[in-house]
């Protein structure tokens, strides 16, 4: 009988922590934001990495834009490569846990379309098409950056 409640008390334990950690991975860690927006809380090295990949996704959206100007398929498909899912692979999971869902599904949207974008250009599309696929991906930017700011935690 002693055992049996032991399982019970353990089975319980693991849910709420399941629990708890779904509700982190899900609501990330914020606050509300001084603008309207909801505002990422971070460590300072954690919002200068987040920060370095967004302007890193900027740089790669000009060189993009460059090579259509261009037609340089090879400067797109490279910038958008840098920018895709292989730039994405080795973000810190504890980093990952604070960030809101619906910000991590933005970012990574973002990256698998750079990769879309680069695939575009290794193919041959016409530069209407990148273009069409770079617009629709820099939504997806304004987006994020009018839903949600990075803070600082204290």
């Amino acid at each position: 009988m002693k055992s049996n409640k032991l399982a019970q008390l353990s089975l319980l334990l693991w849910a709420v922590t399941i629990g708890v950690f779904a509700w982190f991975f899900v609501r990330g860690n914020t606050s509300a934001g001084t603008d309207g927006r909801t505002a990422v809380v971070l460590q300072p090295a954690e919002r200068d990495l987040v920060l370095g990949e967004m302007r890193g996704l900027l740089a790669a959206t000009q060189q993009i834009l460059e090579g259509v100007n261009q037609g340089d398929m090879l400067r797109i498909s490279k910038a958008a490569r840098a920018a895709g899912m292989a730039g994405a692979a080795d973000v810190n999971p504890a980093l990952m846990a604070k960030l809101p869902i619906e910000f991590k599904q933005l970012g990574m949207s973002v990256h698998r379309e750079m990769d879309d974008i680069a695939l575009a250009a290794e193919s041959g599309k016409l530069a209407s098409e990148i273009l069409q696929k770079a617009s629709n991906t820099l939504m997806k930017c304004v987006a994020c950056h009018s839903a949600w700011q990075i803070k600082v935690a204290n």
